[in-house]
Protein backbone atom coordinates (compact mmCIF):
# COMPACT_ATOMS: atom_id res chain seq x y z
CA UNK A 1 0.00 0.00 0.00
CA UNK A 2 1.48 3.58 -0.87
CA UNK A 3 2.42 5.55 1.54
CA UNK A 4 -0.46 8.62 0.67
CA UNK A 5 -3.37 5.20 1.18
CA UNK A 6 -1.77 4.53 4.34
CA UNK A 7 -2.17 8.21 5.79
CA UNK A 8 -5.65 8.32 4.04
CA UNK A 9 -6.66 5.33 6.80
CA UNK A 10 -5.44 7.11 9.86
CA UNK A 11 -6.96 10.68 8.73
CA UNK A 12 -10.16 8.92 7.66
CA UNK A 13 -10.86 9.13 11.91
CA UNK A 14 -11.46 12.78 12.16
CA UNK A 15 -12.35 14.28 9.01
CA UNK A 16 -14.37 12.76 5.63
CA UNK A 17 -12.04 11.55 3.25
CA UNK A 18 -11.95 11.04 -0.62
CA UNK A 19 -9.55 11.14 -3.57
CA UNK A 20 -10.76 13.68 -4.76
CA UNK A 21 -13.53 16.37 -4.14
CA UNK A 22 -15.34 18.54 -6.70
CA UNK A 23 -16.53 22.07 -5.95
CA UNK A 24 -19.13 22.60 -8.72
CA UNK A 25 -22.38 20.54 -9.52
CA UNK A 26 -22.67 21.91 -12.98
CA UNK A 27 -22.95 19.77 -15.82
CA UNK A 28 -18.60 19.99 -15.80
CA UNK A 29 -18.73 18.71 -12.50
CA UNK A 30 -21.30 16.42 -12.65
CA UNK A 31 -20.11 14.85 -15.62
CA UNK A 32 -16.21 14.62 -14.00
CA UNK A 33 -17.47 13.05 -10.99
CA UNK A 34 -19.13 10.50 -13.11
CA UNK A 35 -16.30 9.86 -15.25
CA UNK A 36 -13.92 9.48 -11.94
CA UNK A 37 -16.80 7.27 -9.99
CA UNK A 38 -16.81 4.61 -13.10
CA UNK A 39 -13.48 3.54 -11.39
CA UNK A 40 -14.30 1.86 -8.07
CA UNK A 41 -11.28 2.52 -6.43
CA UNK A 42 -11.43 6.19 -6.01
CA UNK A 43 -14.02 7.82 -3.50
CA UNK A 44 -15.13 11.02 -4.93
CA UNK A 45 -16.70 13.60 -3.46
CA UNK A 46 -19.47 15.90 -5.37
CA UNK A 47 -20.57 19.61 -4.01
CA UNK A 48 -23.34 21.64 -5.46
CA UNK A 49 -24.01 24.74 -4.04
CA UNK A 50 -27.86 24.58 -5.07
CA UNK A 51 -30.59 21.30 -4.65
CA UNK A 52 -30.35 19.70 -7.61
CA UNK A 53 -34.06 18.71 -8.52
CA UNK A 54 -34.38 22.94 -8.54
CA UNK A 55 -31.65 23.31 -11.44
CA UNK A 56 -33.57 20.58 -13.25
CA UNK A 57 -37.02 22.42 -13.09
CA UNK A 58 -35.80 25.57 -14.13
CA UNK A 59 -33.02 25.63 -16.87
CA UNK A 60 -34.75 25.90 -20.30
CA UNK A 61 -31.56 26.29 -21.95
CA UNK A 62 -29.90 23.47 -24.62
CA UNK A 63 -26.41 22.82 -24.80
CA UNK A 64 -24.33 20.90 -28.23
CA UNK A 65 -22.52 18.73 -27.21
CA UNK A 66 -19.59 17.57 -30.31
CA UNK A 67 -18.80 14.19 -31.72
CA UNK A 68 -15.70 14.59 -29.27
CA UNK A 69 -17.66 15.51 -26.21
CA UNK A 70 -20.04 12.20 -26.67
CA UNK A 71 -17.22 9.90 -26.53
CA UNK A 72 -16.31 11.46 -22.98
CA UNK A 73 -19.84 11.02 -21.60
CA UNK A 74 -19.61 7.42 -22.86
CA UNK A 75 -16.46 6.59 -20.71
CA UNK A 76 -18.62 8.15 -18.00
CA UNK A 77 -21.31 6.11 -18.59
CA UNK A 78 -24.13 8.13 -19.54
CA UNK A 79 -24.33 8.76 -22.99
CA UNK A 80 -26.71 5.79 -24.03
CA UNK A 81 -29.24 6.94 -21.49
CA UNK A 82 -28.50 10.91 -23.09
CA UNK A 83 -28.94 9.83 -26.77
CA UNK A 84 -32.56 9.35 -26.94
CA UNK A 85 -33.30 12.30 -25.87
CA UNK A 86 -30.61 14.52 -28.49
CA UNK A 87 -31.29 15.83 -31.76
CA UNK A 88 -28.15 15.02 -34.17
CA UNK A 89 -26.62 18.08 -36.08
CA UNK A 90 -26.27 16.39 -39.66
CA UNK A 91 -25.45 19.92 -41.22
CA UNK A 92 -24.09 23.13 -40.55
CA UNK A 93 -25.59 26.32 -42.85
CA UNK A 94 -23.47 29.20 -41.71
CA UNK A 95 -24.57 32.53 -43.77
CA UNK A 96 -23.02 36.20 -43.28
CA UNK A 97 -25.61 39.45 -42.99
CA UNK A 98 -27.85 39.52 -45.80
CA UNK A 99 -25.94 37.28 -47.93
CA UNK A 100 -27.17 33.81 -49.44
CA UNK A 101 -25.08 30.89 -47.94
CA UNK A 102 -21.73 30.83 -47.89
CA UNK A 103 -20.63 27.33 -46.49
CA UNK A 104 -22.46 24.59 -45.61
CA UNK A 105 -20.74 21.08 -43.53
CA UNK A 106 -22.30 18.27 -44.75
CA UNK A 107 -22.36 14.80 -42.36
CA UNK A 108 -22.27 13.10 -45.65
CA UNK A 109 -18.71 14.44 -46.05
CA UNK A 110 -17.51 13.39 -42.58
CA UNK A 111 -18.73 9.65 -43.00
CA UNK A 112 -22.07 10.01 -41.95
CA UNK A 113 -20.95 11.09 -38.64
CA UNK A 114 -23.32 13.68 -37.01
CA UNK A 115 -20.88 16.52 -36.08
CA UNK A 116 -22.79 16.92 -32.66
CA UNK A 117 -26.32 16.90 -30.67
CA UNK A 118 -28.34 19.54 -29.14
CA UNK A 119 -29.94 18.33 -26.01
CA UNK A 120 -32.06 19.56 -23.11
CA UNK A 121 -29.82 20.82 -20.05
CA UNK A 122 -32.43 19.38 -17.79
CA UNK A 123 -31.92 16.03 -19.58
CA UNK A 124 -28.17 16.12 -19.63
CA UNK A 125 -27.89 16.76 -15.54
CA UNK A 126 -31.09 14.76 -14.63
CA UNK A 127 -29.12 11.66 -16.77
CA UNK A 128 -25.72 12.71 -14.48
CA UNK A 129 -27.47 12.96 -11.01
CA UNK A 130 -29.29 9.61 -11.64
CA UNK A 131 -25.90 8.25 -12.48
CA UNK A 132 -24.02 9.79 -9.88
CA UNK A 133 -26.75 8.59 -7.10
CA UNK A 134 -26.26 5.06 -8.53
CA UNK A 135 -22.28 5.16 -7.64
CA UNK A 136 -21.69 3.66 -4.39
CA UNK A 137 -18.33 5.48 -4.22
CA UNK A 138 -19.07 9.02 -5.31
CA UNK A 139 -21.17 11.33 -2.31
CA UNK A 140 -23.22 14.49 -4.49
CA UNK A 141 -23.03 16.39 -1.83
CA UNK A 142 -25.81 19.64 -2.24
CA UNK A 143 -26.50 21.99 -0.87
CA UNK A 144 -23.16 22.46 0.07
CA UNK A 145 -21.64 25.76 0.40
CA UNK A 146 -17.92 26.16 0.45
CA UNK A 147 -16.21 28.71 2.88
CA UNK A 148 -12.73 28.06 2.76
CA UNK A 149 -9.34 25.32 2.35
CA UNK A 150 -7.25 24.51 4.23
CA UNK A 151 -4.12 24.38 2.25
CA UNK A 152 -1.41 21.57 2.57
CA UNK A 153 2.00 22.13 5.09
CA UNK A 154 3.94 19.39 3.11
CA UNK A 155 3.85 17.92 -0.58
CA UNK A 156 2.17 14.62 1.41
CA UNK A 157 -0.40 16.42 3.44
CA UNK A 158 -4.27 16.28 2.32
CA UNK A 159 -5.95 19.54 1.36
CA UNK A 160 -8.93 20.25 2.85
CA UNK A 161 -12.01 22.13 1.80
CA UNK A 162 -14.43 23.72 4.89
CA UNK A 163 -17.92 23.91 4.54
CA UNK A 164 -20.83 26.85 5.38
CA UNK A 165 -22.04 24.19 8.10
CA UNK A 166 -18.72 23.54 9.47
CA UNK A 167 -18.16 20.20 7.85
CA UNK A 168 -14.18 18.89 6.69
CA UNK A 169 -13.76 17.10 3.54
CA UNK A 170 -10.11 15.61 3.34
CA UNK A 171 -8.61 15.07 -0.36
CA UNK A 172 -5.85 14.06 -2.17
CA UNK A 173 -7.30 16.83 -5.12
CA UNK A 174 -9.70 19.36 -5.14
CA UNK A 175 -10.96 20.27 -8.44
CA UNK A 176 -12.67 23.97 -9.02
CA UNK A 177 -15.31 23.01 -11.44
CA UNK A 178 -17.78 26.00 -10.45
CA UNK A 179 -17.57 28.18 -13.08
CA UNK A 180 -16.64 31.56 -14.30
CA UNK A 181 -16.73 33.22 -10.96
CA UNK A 182 -15.09 29.83 -9.16
CA UNK A 183 -14.44 30.41 -5.70
CA UNK A 184 -11.56 27.45 -5.94
CA UNK A 185 -9.54 30.20 -8.43
CA UNK A 186 -10.13 33.33 -6.50
CA UNK A 187 -9.11 31.64 -3.44
CA UNK A 188 -6.30 30.19 -5.17
CA UNK A 189 -5.35 33.78 -6.08
CA UNK A 190 -4.96 33.18 -10.07
CA UNK A 191 -4.91 36.28 -12.01
CA UNK A 192 -7.23 36.08 -15.21
CA UNK A 193 -7.53 37.82 -18.35
CA UNK A 194 -11.08 38.96 -19.46
CA UNK A 195 -13.23 40.92 -21.20
CA UNK A 196 -16.48 41.76 -22.13
CA UNK A 197 -17.70 41.62 -25.76
CA UNK A 198 -20.43 44.04 -25.42
CA UNK A 199 -23.18 41.54 -26.57
CA UNK A 200 -25.78 39.72 -24.95
CA UNK A 201 -27.32 36.33 -25.91
CA UNK A 202 -30.66 35.93 -25.34
CA UNK A 203 -32.05 32.42 -25.69
CA UNK A 204 -34.97 30.73 -25.81
CA UNK A 205 -37.00 27.77 -27.87
CA UNK A 206 -38.62 28.48 -30.90
CA UNK A 207 -41.92 26.12 -32.30
CA UNK A 208 -41.79 26.29 -36.44
CA UNK A 209 -44.34 24.71 -39.02
CA UNK A 210 -41.85 22.47 -41.43
CA UNK A 211 -38.86 20.14 -39.57
CA UNK A 212 -35.72 21.45 -38.86
CA UNK A 213 -34.09 18.18 -40.96
CA UNK A 214 -31.50 17.87 -38.41
CA UNK A 215 -29.72 21.39 -39.21
CA UNK A 216 -28.19 23.94 -37.65
CA UNK A 217 -28.10 27.42 -39.36
CA UNK A 218 -25.36 30.59 -37.69
CA UNK A 219 -26.30 33.52 -39.90
CA UNK A 220 -23.89 36.47 -38.60
CA UNK A 221 -25.15 40.03 -38.25
CA UNK A 222 -22.96 43.39 -37.38
CA UNK A 223 -24.55 42.77 -34.16
CA UNK A 224 -23.41 39.08 -33.41
CA UNK A 225 -24.51 35.99 -34.29
CA UNK A 226 -28.23 34.71 -34.73
CA UNK A 227 -28.15 30.43 -34.17
CA UNK A 228 -30.81 28.22 -34.97
CA UNK A 229 -29.99 24.77 -33.25
CA UNK A 230 -32.03 21.58 -33.90
CA UNK A 231 -34.27 20.11 -31.18
CA UNK A 232 -36.31 17.15 -31.03
CA UNK A 233 -39.92 17.82 -31.40
CA UNK A 234 -41.90 18.27 -27.85
CA UNK A 235 -44.68 16.10 -26.64
CA UNK A 236 -47.05 17.57 -29.17
CA UNK A 237 -45.50 16.67 -32.07
CA UNK A 238 -44.22 20.64 -32.68
CA UNK A 239 -41.06 21.07 -34.61
CA UNK A 240 -38.81 23.05 -32.29
CA UNK A 241 -34.75 24.40 -32.40
CA UNK A 242 -33.17 26.41 -30.03
CA UNK A 243 -32.50 29.82 -30.37
CA UNK A 244 -29.35 31.99 -29.30
CA UNK A 245 -29.82 35.96 -30.70
CA UNK A 246 -27.09 37.98 -30.33
CA UNK A 247 -27.85 41.79 -29.37
CA UNK A 248 -25.33 44.64 -28.00
CA UNK A 249 -26.17 48.23 -27.21
CA UNK A 250 -27.86 49.58 -23.86
CA UNK A 251 -30.18 47.09 -21.97
CA UNK A 252 -32.81 49.48 -22.11
CA UNK A 253 -33.30 48.33 -25.84
CA UNK A 254 -32.70 45.04 -25.21
CA UNK A 255 -35.22 41.97 -26.68
CA UNK A 256 -35.81 41.34 -23.04
CA UNK A 257 -38.04 44.42 -22.68
CA UNK A 258 -40.35 43.70 -25.48
CA UNK A 259 -43.83 42.15 -25.03
CA UNK A 260 -43.47 38.78 -26.38
CA UNK A 261 -45.66 39.81 -29.56
CA UNK A 262 -42.80 42.19 -30.83
CA UNK A 263 -40.22 39.65 -29.80
CA UNK A 264 -41.92 36.97 -31.81
CA UNK A 265 -41.92 39.43 -34.92
CA UNK A 266 -38.12 39.92 -34.50
CA UNK A 267 -37.35 36.70 -34.16
CA UNK A 268 -39.90 35.79 -37.32
CA UNK A 269 -37.14 38.54 -39.09
CA UNK A 270 -34.34 36.91 -38.81
CA UNK A 271 -35.50 32.80 -38.68
CA UNK A 272 -34.87 31.05 -42.03
CA UNK A 273 -37.68 30.91 -44.34
CA UNK A 274 -37.87 27.30 -44.69
CA UNK A 275 -38.61 26.43 -41.36
CA UNK A 276 -42.07 28.47 -41.84
CA UNK A 277 -44.36 29.83 -39.28
CA UNK A 278 -43.05 30.40 -36.00
CA UNK A 279 -44.32 30.60 -32.28
CA UNK A 280 -41.71 31.50 -29.01
CA UNK A 281 -42.29 28.58 -27.41
CA UNK A 282 -40.65 29.03 -23.66
CA UNK A 283 -39.30 31.57 -21.61
CA UNK A 284 -36.75 33.90 -22.66
CA UNK A 285 -33.45 34.30 -20.65
CA UNK A 286 -30.61 36.45 -21.39
CA UNK A 287 -26.64 36.23 -20.78
CA UNK A 288 -23.82 38.60 -20.94
CA UNK A 289 -20.73 37.31 -23.28
CA UNK A 290 -17.55 37.71 -22.48
CA UNK A 291 -14.08 36.41 -22.05
CA UNK A 292 -12.24 34.98 -18.82
CA UNK A 293 -8.88 32.75 -18.83
CA UNK A 294 -6.99 31.84 -15.73
CA UNK A 295 -3.23 32.46 -15.98
CA UNK A 296 -2.99 29.10 -14.60
CA UNK A 297 -4.83 26.13 -14.01
CA UNK A 298 -3.49 24.32 -10.73
CA UNK A 299 -2.39 25.15 -7.49
CA UNK A 300 -0.94 22.78 -4.53
CA UNK A 301 -3.34 19.20 -4.67
CA UNK A 302 -5.41 21.58 -6.17
CA UNK A 303 -7.21 21.93 -10.17
CA UNK A 304 -9.32 24.16 -12.83
CA UNK A 305 -11.41 22.78 -15.24
CA UNK A 306 -14.12 23.96 -17.83
CA UNK A 307 -15.39 27.40 -16.79
CA UNK A 308 -13.25 27.81 -13.82
CA UNK A 309 -10.46 27.50 -15.92
CA UNK A 310 -11.72 29.34 -19.39
CA UNK A 311 -14.57 30.67 -20.60
CA UNK A 312 -15.70 31.44 -24.19
CA UNK A 313 -18.10 33.29 -26.51
CA UNK A 314 -20.65 30.90 -27.15
CA UNK A 315 -20.17 32.20 -31.40
CA UNK A 316 -18.73 28.18 -31.89
CA UNK A 317 -20.65 25.64 -29.79
CA UNK A 318 -17.54 25.26 -28.09
CA UNK A 319 -17.77 26.55 -24.91
CA UNK A 320 -18.33 23.13 -22.99
CA UNK A 321 -16.98 21.07 -25.14
CA UNK A 322 -13.34 22.62 -24.49
CA UNK A 323 -14.09 21.97 -20.55
CA UNK A 324 -14.65 18.41 -21.68
CA UNK A 325 -11.41 18.22 -23.23
CA UNK A 326 -10.47 19.33 -19.74
CA UNK A 327 -12.62 16.49 -18.10
CA UNK A 328 -11.02 13.89 -20.30
CA UNK A 329 -7.78 14.31 -20.09
CA UNK A 330 -7.58 14.91 -16.29
CA UNK A 331 -9.80 12.36 -16.01
CA UNK A 332 -7.71 10.05 -18.41
CA UNK A 333 -4.30 10.97 -15.47
CA UNK A 334 -6.29 10.58 -12.30
CA UNK A 335 -7.33 7.00 -13.45
CA UNK A 336 -4.04 6.12 -14.65
CA UNK A 337 -2.99 7.01 -10.91
CA UNK A 338 -5.83 4.92 -9.40
CA UNK A 339 -4.30 1.76 -11.53
CA UNK A 340 -0.53 2.70 -10.48
CA UNK A 341 -1.54 3.41 -7.09
CA UNK A 342 -0.18 6.40 -7.49
CA UNK A 343 -1.00 10.08 -6.11
CA UNK A 344 -3.82 11.56 -7.38
CA UNK A 345 -3.06 14.74 -6.77
CA UNK A 346 0.92 14.64 -7.20
CA UNK A 347 2.64 18.08 -8.45
CA UNK A 348 3.35 15.74 -11.57
CA UNK A 349 0.22 15.08 -12.44
CA UNK A 350 -1.30 18.23 -12.11
CA UNK A 351 2.01 19.72 -14.10
CA UNK A 352 0.93 17.17 -17.02
CA UNK A 353 -2.59 18.11 -16.96
CA UNK A 354 -1.52 21.74 -17.33
CA UNK A 355 0.97 20.94 -19.86
CA UNK A 356 -1.48 19.31 -22.13
CA UNK A 357 -4.26 21.29 -21.58
CA UNK A 358 -3.41 24.78 -21.74
CA UNK A 359 -1.96 25.16 -25.04
CA UNK A 360 -5.69 23.87 -26.71
CA UNK A 361 -7.63 25.95 -24.72
CA UNK A 362 -5.15 29.19 -26.02
CA UNK A 363 -5.45 27.72 -29.71
CA UNK A 364 -9.35 28.14 -28.96
CA UNK A 365 -9.37 31.09 -27.32
CA UNK A 366 -7.45 32.73 -29.83
CA UNK A 367 -10.02 31.44 -32.70
CA UNK A 368 -13.11 32.54 -30.76
CA UNK A 369 -12.32 35.46 -30.44
CA UNK A 370 -11.20 36.52 -33.97
CA UNK A 371 -14.38 35.10 -35.25
CA UNK A 372 -16.30 36.86 -32.53
CA UNK A 373 -14.28 40.34 -33.94
CA UNK A 374 -14.34 38.85 -37.54
CA UNK A 375 -18.01 38.45 -37.49
CA UNK A 376 -19.23 41.26 -35.10
CA UNK A 377 -18.01 44.00 -37.91
CA UNK A 378 -20.20 46.10 -40.35
CA UNK A 379 -16.61 47.48 -41.70
CA UNK A 380 -17.42 46.96 -45.85
CA UNK A 381 -13.93 46.03 -46.37
CA UNK A 382 -14.16 43.74 -43.24
CA UNK A 383 -16.82 42.59 -44.62
CA UNK A 384 -16.16 41.66 -48.69
CA UNK A 385 -12.97 40.07 -46.80
CA UNK A 386 -15.06 37.52 -44.49
CA UNK A 387 -17.25 36.63 -47.02
CA UNK A 388 -13.96 36.24 -49.45
CA UNK A 389 -12.65 33.53 -46.65
CA UNK A 390 -15.88 31.84 -46.45
CA UNK A 391 -16.42 31.48 -49.91
CA UNK A 392 -12.37 30.10 -50.16
CA UNK A 393 -12.80 27.48 -47.51
CA UNK A 394 -15.76 25.88 -49.13
CA UNK A 395 -13.78 25.52 -52.23
CA UNK A 396 -11.14 24.01 -50.89
CA UNK A 397 -11.75 20.67 -49.48
CA UNK A 398 -8.87 19.98 -47.25
CA UNK A 399 -9.82 23.46 -45.08
CA UNK A 400 -13.21 22.68 -45.37
CA UNK A 401 -12.44 18.74 -43.57
CA UNK A 402 -10.06 20.66 -40.86
CA UNK A 403 -13.29 22.81 -39.75
CA UNK A 404 -15.81 20.42 -39.97
CA UNK A 405 -13.19 18.06 -37.87
CA UNK A 406 -12.62 20.99 -35.22
CA UNK A 407 -16.84 21.70 -35.29
CA UNK A 408 -17.20 17.86 -34.45
CA UNK A 409 -14.26 18.08 -31.32
CA UNK A 410 -12.17 15.66 -33.09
Amino acid sequence: MPAWEKRITYMAKTSDQYDVVIVGGGLSGLSLACLLGENEGLRIACLDREDPQKQIANDERTTAISYGSSLILERAGVWDTMLPHACPIDDIEILDSGSPVLLEFLSREVEGKSFGWILHNAHIRRTLVDKVKSLKNVDHIAPAQVSDFIAPETPDDDVQAILADGRRLSARLIVGADGRGSFVRHWLDIPSRRWSYGQRAVICNVAHANPHGNKAVEHFWPEGPFAVLPMTDDAQGRHRSGLVFTEHGPEKKSLMRLNDADFEAAVAEKFPLEYGKIEIAGPRQCYPLGLIHASRYIGPRMALVADAAHGIHPIAGQGLNLGFRDLGELGRLIGDAAEDGTDPGSPALLETYLRRRRPDNMAMIAVTDGFVRLFSNGVLPIGLARRAGLRAVSRLPAAKRFFMRHAMGE
